[in-house]
């Protein structure tokens, strides 16, 4: 049974699968588990999709890890995650 991305809950062990789709519930979960910035670019939606099997928390991870990097996302919003 396939995923429902617009409705199901997601949580940090819900496999990204070959239907997955950048809905509102996506958004608001990576906007949580991120920071206030969290914001999807091309790039990372191609790293999202790329067949590798992976979980929304992995997904979280590594947004995290690309922006802690680049100094998007301040070390004091991090501090509550």
């Amino acid at each position: 049974m396939d995923f429902d991305w617009h409705g199901g809950i997601i949580t940090r062990h819900t496999v990204v699968d070959a239907n997955y789709r950048n809905t509102q519930n996506v958004r608001r979960f990576l906007f949580d588990q991120c920071s206030p910035e969290f914001k999807l670019d091309r790039d990372f939606m191609a790293w999202i999709r790329n067949g590798d099997t992976k979980t929304m928390g992995e997904v979280a991870d590594e947004w995290m890890r690309r922006h802690n990097q680049a100094g998007d996302v301040s070390i004091n919003k991090l501090n509550k995650y």
